[in-house]
């Protein structure tokens, strides 16, 4: 029977830390006694009495003497540091464990945050990136606003003109170019900007000078195109060719933009003007409000702020005469929203990439903290055999604030062992996790910041992990200890048991969110996409020799025996190049004003893609007629209610097409997205790309080989750029594979810290029932039987934990789904599986003490009995 606990406490409250273990021990052994001669209620009684009656001033005084021999703080300070080291030494096993699971949470926790931080820090190297914003606009076609970051011309010098709160405005539009030097010849990204833009940008000139681009024929150059295009040379006032046309003098080479930029993929940079005056569209739309076309970024002058420029700038395109039916909304996107801020819906802005920071911050915060409750089950797993140490130290003096320090030091060295392990880690994972997360970071050495929250993260989590323990090893009682009458009964067991539940639904909740990521992948790319990916390359018709030649080129492929189909387009087949609202048919409403895409192709499109024609027919040069004609895809039709579309017309930009042909709708876009409304009209002129389906009796490098000595002949001067459609396609899936490898990878991880805890958990329970155990196995008790009787508990705990994570990821992988139109099913069997796969981790984690113990001679467990 134990003393009422308001008595003891109050006892340990007003008593001398130095006194009250031997107070405590001499009252303990009263009441023992009392209540064998009057009863527990008597018993109880007096002890309360007997504590009130030690209240007096002598006994609460405090002992001012260190209670070690050697009162020197830094002997005392070694002498923990010594102590702990042999204890670390002396349990390798749980030291290992410990260090190892706290370092692996500590590593996932600094990747994530070297992620976090280089997602944050994205765009930040301008010099007056809190005044930068980009041009955005709201189109509203039917019910829904639409929003893009393509613009007109003419809106640049109206910000100019009109609206004082602009210090600077520049338009910038984005291509890939031929550049030549000699022989050399590169395909490279690269943008035509007013010089407004380099300013804005403060662009780090390494040689020449920003004001050289104030040359009509100048460009500039980033570092690593210079060095690529020149070598150790010096570029400066070298002249590149352009797609096989123009000439540049090279002004200046500028220091390439970071990784984690926007601009990182641009090369050189050349007047806009050059542009304007050499490109025919560039040249058409200098004066046209409705050709979006084009990127705008402006610079607000200090004080100004970006939703009252917005209010300003909003209705300029309404407010002018003949105002379009898509009704624009100009607004200014700050530059610290473009890389986690970049999404919209219906006009408003619902986030973009922050989810997922704030997703793997948060899954960076869970790691570490089942790590720490790893260690805190792993310590306490081990408390009964340090409780005579305990005692004896307390017997001879030690008071419970020592031996608290004495436990937080060695919690302090697990921890900062573990940081200094987790560095190594972390040094060891970064390449592997930079390809995979498509990042170029590096570990912050010269960042003081770095190592201030290393080191201090390091102190909290000894501190966190250690304080548990801490607390309850130095509260045993010496009498009880050594008296072999201290006990750990089944209740003290249940904290652990819920931190171990808890880092199993935090595991079991990760592991089926993992594979409702990947389902949702796999079901997107098992769509099907409304024609053959296999063996079909895109060709850019960037050189000019390229254009004009149709059938002769296609001829001459044909003949190689490389090439099974060629046609042109408008675009790749992998996006979509435009759209129009200046379409009509017949029962159109006068206020309806859809966005229809339009593909202007050439005559052997559809069979050289591979389109599945539903009705009608496929365009062919049997029929004159074709060139005014027009085929729909599936969602267009469904758009313009057409119950027989072949035949319709269908009119548009002032010309009438009549419809021949329906397609299966051709995923070109967001593969999770519904198919938009599309048309598709012969035009040997508008178009861009060439599409060639490569002969399948031959190998790719063969075939390849023959199609570039063709295109050498047309253009010798030109690189053979060519792109793998199914590998374009692949890329619409980047950022949910990475999200998925990171979350797997991390999950692993969850579950591997958690079977750690797990197994800390058994040795406790094995340990505490050692001399049950025996007893059973003297009395007949099978292998199986001992086994059975340890893995009930932990399978029951992990069953619970199960039903506890199964309605908490459906509920988040719910609402998660919700953001794709297009999107897999939550399964029941993927609950079930992942479930079942955590029972038998479970049963395989706790199976080798389990068996361990059931092993075990019994004469040994009993022997001291």
């Amino acid at each position: 029977m134990n003393p009422p606990r308001l008595a003891t406490r109050l006892l340990h409250l007003f008593c001398a830390p130095h006194r009250v273990d031997e107070l405590e021990g001499d009252l303990d052994e009263l009441f023992q006694q009392r209540i064998e001669q009057v009863g527990l209620r008597k018993a109880r009684w007096r002890y309360m009495k007997d504590v009130l009656s030690l209240m007096r001033p002598s006994l609460l005084k405090r002992e001012r003497t260190n209670a070690y021999p050697n009162p020197a703080i830094t002997t005392m300070l070694r002498n923990y540091l010594t102590v702990a080291f042999r204890n670390l030494v002396k349990n390798r096993v749980y030291s290992f464990i410990n260090i190892f699971g706290l370092a692996s949470g500590m590593a996932v926790a600094m990747l994530i945050g070297l992620w976090i931080y280089d997602e944050l820090s994205f765009d930040r190297q301008f010099k007056n990136a809190d005044r930068l914003a980009k041009l955005w606009q709201f189109v509203k076609f039917e019910e829904e606003k639409a929003s893009y970051d393509v613009l007109p011309i003419p809106l640049a010098q109206e910000l100019r003109s009109k609206y004082p709160d602009f210090e600077s405005v520049g338009i910038s539009v984005t291509r890939n170019v031929i550049l030549a030097v000699g022989d050399k010849k590169l395909m490279k990204l690269g943008n035509y900007v007013e010089p407004d833009f380099i300013n804005m940008l403060s662009l780090p000139i390494l040689s020449g000078t920003r004001f050289g681009i104030n040359d009509v024929n100048s460009i500039l150059l980033s570092e690593s195109l210079a060095k690529a295009m020149f070598g150790t040379e010096n570029p400066l006032n070298k002249l590149i060719k352009l797609d096989n046309k123009q000439t540049v003098n090279v002004a200046g080479v500028y220091k390439d933009f970071p990784a984690n930029n926007t601009f990182n993929d641009v090369t050189f940079l050349v007047p806009w003007k050059f542009f304007s005056a050499n490109d025919e569209s560039a040249k058409r739309d200098q004066d046209q409000w409705d050709s979006n076309s084009y990127q705008i970024f402006a610079q607000l002058k200090p004080g100004a702020d970006f939703d009252q420029v917005s209010a300003k700038i909003r209705d300029i395109r309404m407010k002018r005469d003949n105002p379009p039916g898509y009704k624009p909304e100009f607004f200014l996107h700050p530059l610290s929203k473009w890389h986690l801020y970049s999404d919209f819906k219906d006009g408003v802005n619902t986030g973009g990439l922050i989810t997922f920071v704030w997703l793997f911050g948060i899954i960076g915060t869970i790691v570490l903290l089942l790590a720490c409750i790893n260690f805190m089950n792993l310590s306490t797993a081990r408390s009964e055999k340090r409780a005579k140490e305990v005692g004896i130290r307390k017997a001879i003096g030690s008071v419970r604030s020592q031996l608290i320090t004495q436990f937080f030091s060695e919690s302090l060295l697990l921890a900062l062992l573990a940081f200094v392990l987790s560095i190594l880690f972390v040094q060891l994972a970064l390449p592997f996790f930079n390809q995979v997360a498509e990042k170029k970071m590096v570990i912050l050495w010269a960042n003081p910041l770095f190592w201030f929250a290393g080191l201090g993260f390091s102190l909290l989590t000894g501190l966190i992990a250690g304080s548990y323990p801490a607390l309850y090893l130095s509260s045993f009682q010496p009498i009880k200890v050594l008296k072999g009458i201290m006990r750990t009964n089944r209740s003290a067991t249940i904290p652990r048991r819920v931190l171990v539940g808890f880092q199993f639904t935090v595991s079991v909740t990760l592991i089926i969110g993992t594979v409702i990521v990947f389902r949702q992948i796999e079901h997107a790319k098992d769509r099907p996409v409304g024609y053959s990916r296999t063996g079909l390359i895109e060709i850019g018709m960037n050189a000019p020799e390229l254009s004009g030649h149709y059938t002769a080129l296609r001829n001459d492929l044909i003949n190689t025996g490389a090439v099974a189909g060629m046609a042109e387009s408008s675009g790749s087949i992998t996006s979509q190049s435009g759209g129009t609202t200046n379409i009509s048919w017949k029962g159109k409403k006068d206020d309806s004003k859809p966005l229809v895409m339009s593909n202007y192709i050439t005559h052997d499109y559809g069979k050289t893609v591979g389109w599945q024609v539903k009705e009608g027919r496929d365009f062919s040069r049997d029929f004159t007629t074709d060139s005014s004609s027009m085929i729909l895809n599936e969602a267009a039709v469904k758009l313009m209610g057409l119950k027989r579309p072949i035949g319709e017309i269908i009119g548009q930009s002032g010309r009438e097409y009549k419809v021949v042909g329906v397609i299966k709708d051709m995923v070109k876009e967001d593969p999770f997205k519904p198919v938009s409304p599309s048309f598709f009209a012969v035009n040997y002129r508008n178009v861009n790309t060439i599409t060639l389906r490569l002969a399948p009796q031959l190998s790719a490098h063969e075939a390849l080989s023959k199609v570039e000595q063709v295109f050498k002949s047309y253009s010798p001067d030109s690189p053979f750029n060519y792109k793998f459609v199914d590998d374009q396609f692949s890329k619409k899936f980047g950022t949910e594979e990475r999200i998925g490898r990171l979350a797997g990878g991390f999950s692993g991880l969850a579950v591997l810290i958690s079977c750690l805890g797990l197994f800390g958990l058994a040795s406790f329970m094995a340990e505490q029932r050692t001399k049950e155990i025996g007893i059973r196995k003297v009395l007949g008790a099978s292998v199986f039987n001992v086994w059975r009787l340890l893995s009930k508990e932990f399978v029951i705990l992990v069953l619970i934990a199960f039903c506890l994570a199964a309605p908490i990821a459906y509920y988040v992988l719910s609402n998660w789904l919700q953001n794709y139109q297009y999107r897999t099913e939550l399964s029941w069997w993927i609950f079930a599986a992942s479930g079942a796969g955590a029972v038998v981790v479970t049963l395989l984690t706790i199976s080798f003490q389990s068996i361990k113990a059931a092993l075990m001679n019994p004469v040994k467990s009993l022997r001291s009995e």
